[in-house]
């Protein structure tokens, strides 16, 4: 069992839960994920790390209500344990093993959508520990669904925010805010994008006119974590790659975001029914749906 050491809001149905898990918290690096589930029949839920505490013991996941299986670990208050809590799988961020003069040569620019700002600070931290500022752009649809914006303006060489409504900082979208930087004289070497796949879809879209390297993760596309499931399928330059075990970063400008896309929108289905399942299971009812089949 993994303990709770904290849990709190980070905004409507986004929570940050801090984990005791000491070999995962010494083994962990920008980038991996791991595997939970809130009990021994539980789903197995892929999250990114968010944080990492090696001296602590501790790991950080940040975790949104979508499904039944989220909303039932989300519903775990500190004290209480998760029954799984594997890692870390998959490969760190390709800059953990360049050399550390090299990275301090470049200039990094970050891109964070909505939950997607979770995994982007482990990054931001790592690089800004070994003497690399980095610049950082936080989207969200409006000020109330901002998260981690202060650890983030930490660790940033400088912090940008942009908003769909103009609640607060930049009024419009990341790419509109990336392309105003750029024109203002700011000159990245790469760029990272971690956020919905369509905002992911469309930075790769705008980086790719400025001839940006550009790297995305795909951590949405996960299910069972080890590539077994094959739901996380997708393809990179022309060839079919497993995002659980051969990233979950790849280069953005050769996904099929497409296809991608479609993909995730085969199991919303599945996660309704599962959704409607429980909430009956909750009000008291017994409910077959989807049960008889």
């Amino acid at each position: 069992m993994y303990p709770i050491l904290e849990k709190r809001a980070l905004a409507e149905n986004i929570w940050l839960m801090k984990i005791l898990a000491p070999r995962v918290a010494r083994a962990a690096r920008p980038g991996q994920f791991v595997i939970v589930r809130a009990d021994e029949h539980g789903e197995r839920i892929p999250l990114t790390i968010s944080d990492y505490d090696a001296e602590q013991g501790s790991v950080t996941i940040v975790i949104q209500t979508i499904g039944a299986s989220t909303r039932k670990i989300c519903a775990l208050e500190a004290g209480a344990a998760l029954a799984d809590f594997a890692g870390p799988l998959g490969h760190p961020s390709a800059f953990v093993a360049a050399p550390p003069e090299e990275l301090r040569g470049k200039r990094f620019i970050f891109i964070a959508g909505g939950v997607g700002t979770a995994p982007v600070y482990p990054q931001v931290k790592w690089l800004h520990e070994h003497g690399v500022e980095a610049d950082v752009i936080i989207g969200a649809k409006t000020r109330d669904m901002l998260i981690y914006t202060e650890p983030m303006r930490a660790v940033a060489g400088n912090l940008h925010i942009a908003t769909d409504d103009g609640s607060e900082g930049f009024h419009g979208l990341v790419t509109q805010l990336l392309e105003q930087l750029i024109a203002e004289g700011n000159r990245y070497d790469e760029c990272v994008a971690i956020g919905p796949m369509i905002m992911m879809k469309f930075v790769a879209l705008t980086t790719k006119k400025y001839g940006l390297k550009t790297t995305v993760s795909l951590n949405t596309l996960m299910v069972d974590g080890t590539g077994m499931c094959g739901a996380c399928r997708v393809t990179v330059g022309g060839k079919t790659r497993f995002t659980c075990v051969e990233g979950p970063e790849f280069d953005g400008h050769e996904v099929d975001f497409d296809e991608a896309m479609r993909r995730q929108g085969m199991y919303r289905t599945q996660e309704q029914r599962a959704a409607a399942i429980e909430a009956e299971r909750e009000a008291g009812h017994v409910c077959k749906i989807g049960l008889d089949k």
